[in-house]
């Protein structure tokens, strides 16, 4: 007989172990789920596994598509270690391209290169001021996070369209729903020639090192935690749980926003209708697969993007639906979640014993 038996302490090696175990019981469902639609499970892990890494072009494309989960994820790290629980990144990484693209269809053939800086700018500006909405109604009508931002993504999402069918629309565009492509000046400089990588990822890097000062290296962090974590005991030593709602919200509308930014003026050059990609949702498995530690998500977003890109191989390589990609993520998310209980609990074997009755 199997049971669950309560651990003394949560246990260590469990922690660290347990994103490990669910992306292994992960690829096992891959593999049953490429056979059974009549798939060879071998090419299946191949789009998925090796083809995002095989070449220095595919690294790069994996670099690109790594960018925004690993900027939003760093933001939303913030939010949920201090117990505010943002499911909004993804409209406020469509306020931020917005605001962005808004900046970059200001230039033209006569604008100087510190456009760059303030589309950045104006990107961060905009995820924060959709995330200090959310944050102004949670401290001013205690209203619930988690649905007022989930709810202002459908908002952010109806504000981009009016734009791109409305006034912001390329007259010449041949009535398509997107804006005019950004002149080449507010483009995101490229790291290296014939690859799509550009300073975005350093940006990204630079915010881990960032992250993790700010957590693990000043008294402003530790503040940050125990303000969100037990609010009582933080009332007690004199901080301010209201002000670590309002930074977590603001810090990871600001990181969504600049992702945003990235984007629109980086790989895509323009505003459409198909700028929201799922990375803002994508980004809150990335943050839990990533233990919400700065360090561990850089690897659980390289390991997204690589299920983004393997999605697209397997859609055009396997006439598998791109939807793919939703179900492997999803996978991810439940495997982590049921094999995070060894942390708390350990499997206990016992003989059963039969009473009988006579």
């Amino acid at each position: 007989m199997i049971r669950l038996e309560a651990r003394p302490e949560p246990s260590r090696f469990w922690t660290y172990a347990s994103p490990v175990l669910a992306l292994l019981v992960t690829v096992v469902i891959g593999v049953l789920l490429f056979m059974a639609l009549g798939k060879d499970p071998v090419k299946g892990l191949q789009v998925f596994f090796w083809e995002p890494i095989k070449s220095p072009y595919a690294l790069g494309e994996l670099m690109v598509k790594a960018t925004p989960l690993l900027i939003i994820a760093l933001g939303l790290a913030v939010c949920f270690r201090s117990n505010v629980w943002n499911i909004g990144a993804e409209g406020q990484f469509v306020i931020g391209a917005v605001a962005a693209g808004g900046v970059a269809l200001l230039a033209d053939k006569t604008t100087g290169p510190w456009i760059i800086p303030a589309i950045l700018l104006a990107g961060v500006l905009g995820g924060m001021l959709w995330g200090g909405i959310t944050a102004l109604l949670r401290d001013r009508f205690n209203a619930n996070e988690i649905l007022v931002s989930l709810m202002l993504v459908y908002v952010a999402d109806m504000v981009l369209s009016y734009l791109v069918f409305g006034p912001w629309k390329d007259p010449n565009g041949y009535n398509f729903p997107q804006t005019k492509t950004f002149e080449a000046v507010t483009q995101i400089p490229r790291l290296m020639q014939g690859s799509r990588v550009n300073v975005g990822i350093v940006l990204a890097l630079l915010g881990v090192l960032a992250l993790w000062l700010y957590l693990f290296r000043t008294f402003a962090g530790f503040k940050q935690e125990v303000s969100g974590l037990a609010p009582s005991a933080a009332r007690y030593a004199g901080f301010s749980s209201r002000r670590a709602l309002w930074v977590a919200l603001l810090v990871s509308g600001g990181a969504a926003g600049l992702a945003g930014a990235l984007e629109v003026a980086g790989p895509i050059g323009q505003l459409t209708p198909y700028v929201p990609a799922g990375y803002g949702f994508a980004a809150i498995i990335v943050a839990f697969v990533g233990r919400l530690h700065p360090v561990g998500v850089v690897f659980s977003a390289v390991l997204m993007s690589m299920f983004y890109i393997g999605g697209e191989l397997a859609q055009s390589r396997l006439g598998l639906p791109k939807s793919l990609t939703g179900v492997f993520q999803g996978l991810l998310l439940f495997n982590l979640l049921a094999c995070d209980t060894l942390m708390a609990y350990r499997f206990k074997f016992s003989k059963s014993t039969m009473k009988g009755v006579h």
